[in-house]
């Protein structure tokens, strides 16, 4: 059909798109390029997409960049449509005729109509695709400033080369603090070591002392340069060679060699805000070890946007949503009823999400008895890995929600560790007692990670004692503990049976805690001689008397112990002081 004969079609004939542009050779082709364009457009974004990954802003402002990435191809693709829609309607392909029914769109209705929709559903997918960025992006904002938090709490960070002593200035409090005279504490302040070690001093009940001015007047901007200047050095480091492996890491390899500045703060977390060695993790690592973790709620976003816009579309075109509805309700009851299980699981997960009853790294116990760590939570199943590297037990997700889970984390930086031995019936046991204080006290100061920082938590510090800094046992100690503790539990068939409980940081520590204070409890015991009777029945022949007088002989020395270090609270009263 020629051009010339276009306006000679009623409007009622063009029953479907493929009609139109059947109509003319002239929409053929400008919808041919169009396309074509889109096309185009859609491979150039994919070659700018790889390039932009290989470029540094996309390490270091990967907000930025992923949303310069998602508006580009948007940008052209609505120039294009535009620009197509603007020839056709300037072109005069269409010609108006008096007698079409005002209530049918014409021809060069219909067609704008049709570009029309392309365009909205290049804006659509934009919008769709951009707000989980800006949300992600306040997001991270938030978690930043609680990393400000934790480092103005912890008074900077090990890495900071003196920043928190630059940003603030301790002030000495105006009253004497109740474990100081006043002229003690006179003397502190004079000198810049006394002020050092008031500034880390901690009360009897945990508490620091005085406070802080600051000497800038935007100390979380300075601090947000520093990390970034932070970040730039491992950066650097990555791609210099000047690393760990020794090797130029590439920028936009797959899989990643290098963490983007949001990963390095993650990873920085979670290992308590120590440096990130660059290349000390394997090629890969951070894709890895987010492998499998379901979508959230922002990266779900976009396909709700998307289907909101589509269903507009369809409305718009004239289709009853209703009828439409009406006709896929039977279908989604169908499915509904068969994934009854899936969806079952899926609700459990956003609940678990929402309500934070666990996350992964934190130690469970589930109704079964199974002890472990979550490892992994998905929609379907829940991986929890044992404490030991045993095995992996793998449960449905709602079984989680309708059963009983001990968590052993969640919000808990309070852990028993209770050490249980047996002495002789020859021991006294108020003697006893005083040497087991003795024991733990010295497993409060002795027993340490491999970071040098105390499993036990402590009111105060033992290393602010050697004018040191405190390890952090001391830190958001919210409860007033008195430790350690010994308990006389029971007259036992061949021993008198005792406990000592100090407590430790988290569960794990719990284990080396008890291990390492056996070693000093048996060193104790053999210094003292504090029997550890064997489990079998004594009968004694006149041996009785000869090993009363052989425990005799150190009785001065565990007298001496009873009269340094208490019995604890062993014997005492309920109202005794």
């Amino acid at each position: 059909m020629s051009e010339g004969d276009i306006s000679q079609i009623s409007v009622g004939e063009f029953e479907t798109v493929s009609q139109l542009l059947a109509s003319s050779e002239s929409l053929q082709l400008a919808f041919i390029i169009m396309i074509v364009g889109i096309v185009m457009i859609a491979a150039a974004y994919r070659t700018f997409s790889s390039l932009i990954k290989s470029k540094k802003i996309f390490y270091t402002r990967p907000h930025l960049s992923k949303f310069v990435q998602n508006a580009v191809l948007p940008f052209f693709a609505i120039a294009l449509i535009s620009s197509t829609n603007a020839y056709i309607q300037t072109s005069e392909l269409f010609e108006q005729d008096s007698n079409i029914s005002t209530m049918e769109l014409t021809p060069e209705e219909t067609f704008a109509k049709i570009l029309n929709t392309f365009n909205i559903l290049v804006i659509g997918y934009t919008v769709s695709h951009l707000i989980p960025i800006i949300l992600t992006k306040r997001d991270k904002s938030i978690l930043e400033k609680q990393d400000f938090q934790v480092w103005y709490d912890m008074q900077g960070f090990s890495d900071d080369d003196g920043l928190f002593h630059k940003l603030y200035k301790w002030v000495p409090p105006t009253i004497t603090p109740e474990d100081f005279t006043d002229e003690e504490f006179k003397n502190l302040c004079k000198t810049k070591k006394g002020i050092i070690q008031l500034e880390q001093y901690r009360t009897s009940k945990g508490n620091p002392i005085g406070s802080y001015e600051k000497l800038v007047s935007n100390t979380f901007e300075k601090w947000k340069e520093s990390e970034r200047g932070k970040y730039l050095k491992y950066f650097n480091s990555c791609i210099t060679g000047n690393n760990q492996s020794g090797r130029k890491l590439k920028m936009g390899a797959k899989p990643n060699e290098i963490f983007a500045i949001d990963i390095w703060r993650e990873e920085k977390r979670i290992n308590g805000f120590e440096p990130l060695v660059p290349s000390s993790r394997p090629v890969g690592y951070a894709s890895k070890k987010r492998e499998g973790i379901p979508k959230s709620f922002k990266q779900i976003l976009p396909v709700g946007i998307f289907g909101a816009t589509i269903l507009g579309i369809v409305s718009w075109w004239g289709v009853d949503l209703f009828v439409l509805a009406t006709a896929t309700g039977g279908l989604a009851i169908g499915i509904g009823l068969a994934l009854q299980e899936t969806m079952q699981n899926y609700f459990a997960y956003i609940m678990i999400r929402k309500d934070n009853i666990f996350k992964e790294g934190e130690r469970i116990q589930l109704e079964s008895g199974y002890n472990g760590y979550v490892h992994k939570i998905t929609p379907r199943v829940t991986y929890v890995r044992d404490g030991l590297h045993e095995s992996v037990a793998i449960i449905p997700t709602r079984q989680l929600v309708t059963g009983q889970i001990i968590n052993y984390t969640k919000e808990n930086k309070l852990v028993p560790a209770i050490i249980k031995v047996g002495v002789s019936y020859l021991n006294d046991p108020k003697q006893v007692a005083a040497i087991l204080v003795k024991i733990a006290k010295r497993g409060m100061i002795e027993i340490k990670d491999g970071k040098g920082k105390h499993l036990v938590r402590q009111n105060r510090c033992s290393f602010l004692d050697e004018n040191k800094s405190s390890c952090g046992c001391d830190k958001d100690l919210h409860v007033d503990i008195t430790q350690p503790v010994v308990r006389f539990n029971e007259f036992n068939d061949s021993s008198l049976d005792f406990a000592v409980i100090v407590y430790v940081r988290d569960y794990g520590s719990q284990f080396k805690m008890k291990s390492d204070m056996r070693v000093i409890m048996y060193e104790e015991f053999k210094k003292y001689d504090i029997r550890i009777p064997w489990p079998i029945r004594t009968v004694y022949q006149g041996d009785e008397k000869r090993e009363a007088q052989e425990i005799a002989e150190h009785e001065s020395k565990r007298k001496q112990v009873t009269d340094e270090y208490g019995v604890g609270d062993l014997g005492r009263g309920e109202g005794d002081e």
